[in-house]
Formats: C-alpha cells, sequence, structure tokens
C-alpha cells in the first residue's frame, strides 16, 4: 500500500519547504493553531507549532511554492495524536494531502465538504467511529486515495463512491461495514486497489468490478460474502493480489486461472467453501508469492510449483488433496527448485508413503513444515536435520516410527514442535538441551521409554510441555522448576514413581497440570495453592495419600479420584462444585458437600470425649481470668476497631464509609437467608444498607483461605480508579475487624437482581433457587448478543481506557451479573492484573466455521428454526448472525498471542453484528 501511494503522488512527502519569501496566510494559521489547542499532543509532536517558526517548517506542514503562502499538506502519522478531528481544517483551502494515520483520533468521521482540493486522505489505524458520509465525499472530486482501514465505521459503503472518477486507491478493511460491495465502484475506472476485508459485508461479489482493468489489488477476504467470484475478475490482466479468504464462495477454481492472471503475485481464498481441483495453471504464474487455499475441500494432486521461483509461502491444509504412491510425490520435489520458500502447511489431507529424503534440499529460508493429520509412514529421514531455519515444525498424528535423535537436535532455532500422535521409540535425548528457543513441545501418544531427562529443565522459554501417553519412568526431575513461563504440563499415562518436586511451585504461569494415571506417591503439595494461575489440576489414578488441601479450592477443575487420601474433604471453592471435582475411588475420605455422595466423617472418640469433659471442668477455675481478658479485649477491640477503620481505606476518601456492624445489621448478621453465592475467596450476601436504604451485595473475604487476602487488594486495587457502566459498581470497602477482634475484609456492591449469566445458561439452580422467576426463563438471541456487547465494551475499557490497562483474569458466566433490565455487569476482580503499559496488537484472521446447528445452544434451536429448515439460510439474518459472531469468536482464539483480535477491534465488531441482526430481523418481519 505505502509503494503504492509513493507512486500515485510522486512528491508525497517534502514537508520542510523554506517559505522566507512566501506571505504568511492568516486563514491557514488559524485553522492550524486551533487544530493544534483541540488535540492531545503527549510527545509534543507540535511543539515548533509557534509564531517564532515560519509555519511552513512547522512540523508536519507542506508548502508549495506554486500556491504562495499556502499550505497545501498535512502529514502528521504516527504521532500519538488524540482528540476529535477540527472541522476547521477544511478552512485550508488548499488542503491537498491529509496523513493522521496511526494515531488516537475518536469521534464521528468528520465531513469532508470542504475539502475540494484533497488528492490524499489517509485516517487509518484511529478510533473513529460512525458511517462514511455520501454527502461529504461527492465534494472531494480529486481524491486519489482514501484510506479509512482499521477504524470502527459501521453502516454501508455508500454507492456515491463511484462518482470519485480519480480514485487510484481505497481500503475500508478491518471496520464494522455492512451490506453489499457497491457495484458503482465500476465507475472509478482508474481504480487500482480496492480492499474491505474485515468487515461484516454480504451479498455477492459484483461482476461490475470486472471493467476495472487497471486493478492491481482487490481484497475482500474476512467477511460473509457468498456465491462465486464473477468470471470476469478472472480476466483482470493487470491483478497481482486477490484476497477473498473465509467467505462463502462455493465454487471451482477456473482451470485457466494462471493463464488469465499472469501476474498475480498473492491469491488467499483459504476457508472459502472451494471444491474440485487445484488448477495446475497457477504453476504457470511466475510471479505468485503466496497460495493460500486452505481449509476448503480441494481434491486430487497437489500441482508441480517448481516455476515459481518466488513462493514464499504454499498454504493447502485442511482440504482432500491426495499422494498415494512415489510418483505423486514428484509435484513435491519441484518446491526444491522455489529458494524463497518459508512456509509449506499441508496439513489434514490425505498424503500417503515416506517422507521424501528430497525434503532436505529445501531452501535455507525454509522456516514452518506442517505435514501433520496425514497417513505418512516410515521413519523420518536424517535429511529433515538440514533445515536448520526451521522455526515451526508438525508431523502430528500419521505413522511415523523410529528415533528422533538423529535429526531433531539440529534444528536449533526450532520454536514449536509437535510430533503427537505416531510410533517414535527410543527415549528423551540429552541433546534436546540445544534447542533453547523451544515455546511449545508435544511428544504426546507415542512409545518414548526412559527417564524424564533433566535437560528440559534448561528450555526456560517453553510454555506448553506435554509428554502424555507414553512409557517414560523414574521420577519427575526437579529441574523442571525452572521452567518460570510454563503454562501446560501434561505427563499423564505413563509410569512416573516417586513423590510431586514441591518447587513446581515456582511455576508461577501454570495454568494446567495433568499428572494421572501414572504411579505417584507422597502428598499433595500444599504448595500447589500458591499458584495464582492454575485452574486445572488431574492427579488421579496414582497411589497419592495424605489428606486433601484446603489450598486448592481456588482451582476451577479438580481431579483426584482413585489414590489413597484421607480425612475430611473441604467445602469452600471448588469442593463445593460437585460438577468441577471428582475424589471418587479414595476409601478415606469423608465429608464434603452432599452432592459429592461421600461418607459422613465419624464421630469423635472416647479420648477426645475425655479430653471434652475435662475442658468442661478446667473452665470455672479460669473463669475469672477468662473474664478479665474479655474485657481487655473488648475494649481492644474498640479502639483497634476505630483507629483501623479510620486509617486503612483501600479504596479511597471519596467512597463511603461503612462499618462492621453496618454491615452485620444490613445482611442479618450475614444470615444464611441472605446468602446468594460462594466464590473462591469468600461468601456473597444480599443486604440492605440501612443510612439510605440501599440494596447491596456484600463480600465477605474468608481471610484464613490463602491468597485471600491478596484477592481483596487486588479487586481494591483494580476498582479503585476505574467507572464503566457494563462493570459491577463498588460502593465502597469495609477493612477492619469484627465482633471478636479478628481482622474483617469485605467489598460492597450494587446488588444484581437478576443474578447472574451461569444461572441463566445452565440453570444450575439449588431448591432456594427454584421459585426464583429467573430460574428456568431462557436467553434469546438477541439478549445473548446484547450480553456479549455489554462485556467486550467492558473489556475494551479495562484493556483500552482505563488509567492503566488491566487484566480481568477470570471473565466467566457466573462473574457476570445482570440488572433488572438484563444489562450485564462484569464482577470479581480477585485475580486481575493492573500494568503499566499495553501495546496494541493486530487482529488475527478468522477461522474456518462449521453448520451451525450443530454448535448453537439447545435453547436457541426454536428461535433457530427457521433458518434450519430455509432453503437458502445465508440470507437468514438469524444464520448471519451466527456466522459473524463464531467468527468474532474463533478469531480471539487463535494460538498466538499476536494472531488474536484485541479487545477494541472485537467490541466493535460485535456491536456491528447486533445492530446487523436487529435491522435485518426487522427488515425481514416487516416483508413477512
Amino acid at each position: 500500500m505505502l509503494v503504492l501511494l509513493a507512486f500515485l503522488l510522486l512528491s508525497y512527502g517534502a514537508g520542510d519547504v523554506q517559505c522566507a519569501t512566501v506571505h504568511a496566510n492568516i486563514t491557514d494559521i488559524l485553522s492550524l493553531l486551533h487544530f493544534k489547542k483541540v488535540t492531545n499532543d503527549p510527545t509534543q509532536a507540535l511543539k515548533s507549532w509557534n509564531r517564532s517558526t515560519h509555519y511552513c517548517n512547522w512540523n508536519g506542514v507542506m508548502c508549495d511554492p506554486s500556491y504562495p503562502g499556502r499550505v497545501v499538506g498535512l502529514l502528521l502519522g504516527g504521532q500519538r495524536l488524540s482528540g476529535q478531528i477540527t472541522l476547521s481544517l477544511g478552512n485550508i483551502t488548499f488542503l491537498q494531502y491529509l496523513n493522521l494515520s496511526h494515531n488516537g483520533f475518536s469521534g464521528q468521521l468528520p465531513s469532508l465538504n470542504q475539502f475540494h482540493e484533497l488528492v490524499l486522505l489517509d485516517l487509518h489505524s484511529n478510533s473513529l467511529r460512525g458511517m462514511i458520509i455520501p454527502d461529504s465525499l461527492v465534494n472531494c472530486s480529486n481524491l486519489r486515495v482514501l484510506d479509512l482501514s482499521k477504524n470502527m465505521l459501521e453502516g454501508p459503503i455508500p454507492a456515491e463512491i463511484g462518482s470519485l472518477y480519480s480514485l487510484r486507491a481505497v481500503d475500508f478493511s478491518y471496520n464494522n461495514l455492512n451490506g453489499v460491495i457497491p457495484p458503482t465502484f465500476s465507475n472509478a475506472t482508474q481504480l487500482l486497489l480496492l480492499s474491505a476485508q474485515e468487515n461484516q459485508l454480504v451479498g455477492s461479489i459484483p461482476g461490475e468490478l470486472g471493467k476495472l482493468s487497471n486493478m492491481l489489488t482487490l481484497g475482500f477476504g474476512g467477511n460473509s460474502l457468498s456465491g462465486p467470484i464473477p468470471p470476469p475478475i478472472f480476466n483482470l490482466t493487470s491483478l497481482q493480489v486477490l484476497d477473498g479468504y473465509f467467505n462463502m464462495l462455493e465454487m471451482e477454481l477456473p482451470l485457466d486461472i494462471g493463464d488469465t492472471l499472469p501476474k498475480l503475485q498473492s491469491l488467499t481464498l483459504g476457508g472459502s467453501m472451494l471444491k474440485g481441483p487445484i488448477p495446475a495453471s497457477l504453476g504457470n504464474a511466475s510471479g505468485l508469492q503466496v497460495i493460500d487455499l486452505g481449509h476448503n475441500s480441494f481434491v486430487g494432486e497437489i500441482p508441480d510449483f517448481g516455476k515459481l521461483l518466488n513462493l514464499t509461502q504454499l498454504i493447502l491444509e485442511s482440504n482432500k488433496l491426495e499422494i498415494r504412491n512415489g510418483q505423486s510425490w514428484e509435484s513435491f520435489y519441484g518446491l526444491t527448485n522455489c529458494r524463497s520458500l518459508e512456509m509449506l502447511l499441508l496439513g489434514n489431507n490425505q498424503l500417503q508413503g515416506a517422507i521424501p529424503d528430497l525434503i532436505g534440499n529445501f531452501s535455507t529460508e525454509f522456516a514452518h513444515l506442517q505435514l501433520n493429520g496425514n497417513d505418512l509412514s516410515g521413519i523420518v529421514p536424517p535429511s529433515l536435520g538440514n533445515l536448520g531455519g526451521l522455526i515451526d515444525l508438525s508431523l502430528s498424528n500419521n505413522s511415523l516410527f523410529g528415533s528422533i535423535e538423529g535429526w531433531v537436535t539440529s534444528l536449533k532455532n526450532l520454536q514449536s514442535l509437535d510430533l503427537e500422535g505416531n510410533s517414535f521409540v527410543g527415549s528423551i535425548p540429552p541433546s534436546f538441551g540445544n534447542l533453547s528457543k523451544l515455546t511449545l513441545l508435544s511428544l504426546a501418544k507415542n512409545e518414548f521409554e526412559g527417564p524424564i531427562h533433566p535437560i528440559l529443565g534448561e528450555l526456560t522459554r517453553l510454555s506448553s510441555m506435554d509428554l502424555s501417553y507414553n512409557n517414560l519412568q523414574g521420577e519427575i526431575p526437579p529441574e523442571i522448576s525452572g521452567l518460570k513461563e510454563l503454562r501446560m504440563l501434561n505427563l499423564s499415562s505413563n509410569k512416573l514413581t516417586g513423590e510431586i518436586p514441591n518447587d513446581l511451585s515456582q511455576c508461577q504461569s501454570l495454568a494446567t497440570i495433568q499428572m494421572d494415571h501414572n504411579n505417584l506417591t507422597g502428598h499433595i503439595p500444599t504448595s500447589f495453592g500458591d499458584l495464582m494461575s492454575l485452574t486445572t489440576l488431574s492427579l488421579s489414578h496414582n497411589d497419592l495419600s495424605g489428606t486433601v488441601p484446603a489450598s486448592l479450592q481456588p482451582l476451577s477443575k479438580l481431579d483426584l479420584s482413585y489414590n489413597q487420601l484421607q480425612g475430611v474433604i473441604p467445602t469452600k471453592g471448588v469442593f463445593g462444585n460437585a460438577s468441577a471435582v471428582s475424589l471418587g475411588g479414595n476409601s478415606g475420605l469423608c465429608g464434603g458437600v452432599p452432592e459429592l455422595h461421600m461418607p459422613s466423617c465419624p464421630a469423635a472418640s472416647q479420648r477426645n470425649k475425655i479430653r471434652y469433659y475435662l475442658i468442661r471442668v478446667l473452665i470455672p477455675i479460669f473463669g475469672f481470668m477468662s473474664l478479665i481478658l474479655l474485657v481487655y479485649f473488648l475494649l481492644l477491640e474498640r479502639k483497634m476497631s476505630r483507629r483501623t477503620y479510620e486509617s486503612h481505606a483501600p479504596l479511597g476518601e471519596h467512597f463511603p464509609k461503612v462499618s462492621y456492624n453496618d454491615l452485620v445489621e444490613a445482611t442479618w448478621n450475614f444470615s444464611d437467608a441472605n446468602l446468594i453465592g460462594k466464590g473462591s475467596y469468600g461468601t456473597v450476601y444480599k443486604g440492605k444498607l440501612v443510612q439510605n436504604k440501599m440494596e447491596v451485595a456484600v463480600k465477605v473475604f474468608d481471610l484464613e483461605m490463602r491468597g485471600a487476602e491478596r484477592s481483596f487488594m487486588s479487586e481494591c486495587e483494580a476498582l479503585r480508579s476505574i467507572q464503566h457502566r457494563n462493570l459491577l459498581s463498588i460502593i465502597t470497602a469495609c477493612s477492619t475487624v469484627d465482633s471478636n477482634g479478628n481482622p474483617f475484609r469485605a467489598l460492597i456492591y450494587d446488588f444484581m437482581p437478576k443474578g447472574n449469566l451461569d444461572m441463566w445458561l445452565h440453570h444450575k439452580g439449588d431448591e432456594k433457587n427454584k421459585g426464583d422467576d429467573n430460574a428456568h426463563k431462557n436467553l434469546t438471541l438477541t439478549q445473548r448478543i446484547s450480553i456479549a456487547v455489554n462485556i467486550a465494551d467492558a473489556l475494551d475499557y479495562l484493556h483500552n481506557d482505563s488509567e492503566n490497562p488491566i487484566i480481568h483474569c477470570d471473565v466467566k458466566p457466573s462473574n457476570i451479573l445482570l440488572d433488572d433490565d438484563m444489562v450485564a455487569h462484569l464482577g470479581d476482580f480477585g485475580i486481575a492484573r493492573v500494568f503499566l503499559d499495553s501495546r496494541p496488537r493486530p487482529a488475527g484472521s478468522t477461522s474456518s466455521i462449521g453448520q451451525i446447528p450443530d454448535v448453537i445452544d439447545v435453547h436457541l434451536k426454536e428461535e433457530c428454526k427457521e433458518f434450519a429448515e430455509a432453503s437458502v439460510v445465508s440470507e437468514d439474518p438469524v444464520h448471519q448472525c451466527l456466522v459473524s459472531l463464531l467468527q468474532v469468536a474463533l478469531s480471539c482464539t487463535r494460538p498466538l498471542p499476536n494472531e488474536r483480535a484485541n479487545m477494541r477491534e472485537t467490541a466493535s465488531k460485535i456491536q456491528a453484528i447486533k445492530a446487523s441482526y436487529i435491522e435485518r430481523k426487522e427488515k425481514k418481519n416487516i416483508s413477512l
């Protein structure tokens, strides 16, 4: 895009023209100064804008001697400016180039009515909202470049844009635009670039675009377009980029595509419901650099691409392509001629036979190789070790066998190694220590044996290690505790013995630990409770003994079944949720919540009874001393309570003060009748403050539980300075002592009468909730979308608009509360993290979508049955809405963080989906 703009504008960028002889134009100067006044400028990019410097030498200001004294350009891209774009810029009547890209400008897209001379308008990568106004475009008859990409614009693309006959490049990608692609684009006959990826566009691709004979780039991927690409588009002989991934094209590619599009450089049509063979003529388009046809239904053999000397990426994964004999691999051999090839993705096809030895002849630039999910057999050729530049290697789910030591340890740049689901043998080689850049390692479901080598503890960048379903023996090496970045550790279904290393608690990033189906002994480390990120722990089918640590209460899922555990089962946290904890097969356990159906704990022994009566005898002896102590502690408590209450204000002075006695009175002494929920670190009661008769929810922290005090402080820190309509509103905090002189911590929130989202989705109400009006109602699709919008807005605020970025860390249905109007509020900031800064991440691609009815909530089936029975489901508003929502959801679940959509983009997309769904539904109802 940047090269194209430079080509179009030639001298664009001359910003320091000497204007000593040019008379100042007061109108231009005043307009620029007004822009400075209303614009936030944290880096002082506009510092030079003062009367001591000639305005033609101001940063970003461009003057042209052809128009003496007049400003013709304002080039301020990437200056971290923010605020609303002032309309006063329209008074600079000779303005031709306006570039405010890569800033933080917000608000509505400004009217362009006054910009009669404008040639370039570049506002991409801001936070502009609203619709593209047709009237303001019509007056910009000289406009050549229009870039509004990566904003939050919504509504349809104006058909009037076709009247801008001078247009060369238009980029609307990464917004929330809906409606269709206007056929009137064909009137802008000089158009070279048209990009509208990652929006909510529907309908078919206009065949009129085939009239744009000068077209170089055509991009419409990541929408909901349907129907085939019109044949005239395949006659655009100048076309270099055709980008239409993740749509519903349902077509076969023309067999002569490589001949009719000879200048093609990038073809990305992944996930677009394509079928038939891959045209062999693509091998004739000698300029091709990127071919992405993955996630379709292509059949037949892979064509020979050996003539594509500039090819860097060949993505054909998740199709039905075949290689069934040695001759079929000949097309694979040709790829060794492609010396620029960096990525070859052939996973999830129907490739058979051995991996050819010549794979070692691939380019030194080769970085990504995925052959997973095929039917490959034999040993891995040692020549694979020649590919020293490999970053990502996946051979999982094939029938490969033999040792890995001969080739894998030469791949010193590997970051991801996935060999799961084969028949590899031997031990884990000590030379694994050479793979110091590994972040993901999966050797699961093979036949590896011997010990887990301590050398794995030196792979300090590992975030995921899966060694499950092998024949590994011996003890778990304590060196594993050195993996500080590890988030997932899976050692299940091996023959491991010995005790679980207590030092694993040093791996503070661990979220999942799976060690089930081994022969582990000893006690469960209580230090697991120190792992603040840990949510899932599976230790079932071992020989563990001792008691169940209460420190495991904060977990979300716990499986300790079939061990030798004894003693009383805790009742709080995860132990209070029978569906989230498994404790069967431990004959020595007793107690717990009734839903676990465990035996009751035995009564006190005779010795305990004797001790009890002995204590009763001693009590009168010490009665007088106790009375004195009682009086002393009461006086001390009153003094401490007043001092602690007055000095410890975790939320700040502007929050109202509430005493312990106020909360006792409000909740009827924390009566069970007022109990409305239990969380990981405390209990929540409904109450009514007497002072202002306000209904509240009081969260009382159980300070005997490890981490509860830290959770209280974390929530106070997170809630101290944030305020948003979709965040659970905190009224105040109470940090004092109770009537016994013990520390007391509580948070007081607005009461949410409609309960939490988990109750509405899963109807898990207990006996107390059976009479509740909310208990058996189901959420409509509209309500679900509204709730999604509410929470997306809340997370967008936390990530991007709060004083310091906040990561909630525990977003789940039970932490989403609903008020009287079914507006959602996000609560429970007990494990939130506050960051001092944040960097925006680019949005990731979406993934392919299956048959929608198989994945939606059963309660929506009735509401959605109309589109399930329709002959053209893609035109139904419910279908379009569900497809769009699933695409957004999948874009947030990409494996690599930098590929995922950020919350600002996600929130704006969901808002657009909601608006589009309501509009389409209303139109459909009217037509009916």
